[in-house]
């Protein structure tokens, strides 16, 4: 999968191999792994958890890096998560 995060400065993040993405949705967290179905959702304040296919843990469930986030909006679509962060 592909995670993107953009501001409204910059791109902030480009992870071109991305096993799986936990995301802060307003209705609770939620993660998004390979052939998620497609959605556009509102995110609150909290940290985007990523691991990548190259992390050294590959145990389910876990994630070995992180990003903080003021809120936004998310899309998926095609294996490709799309963030406009604030």
């Amino acid at each position: 999968m592909v995670l993107i995060v953009l501001s409204p400065e910059k791109e902030l993040l480009r992870l071109e191999d991305a096993v799986a993405v936990e995301l802060p949705g307003t209705k609770g967290r939620f993660t998004v792994l390979r052939g998620h179905a497609p959605l556009v959702t509102s995110l609150e304040p909290g940290l985007i958890r990523y691991r990548s296919a190259s992390s050294p843990t590959s145990e389910p469930g876990s994630f070995s890096e992180e990003l903080p986030i003021n809120g936004g909006f998310a899309r998926i679509e095609n294996d490709i998560i799309t963030v406009c962060a604030d």
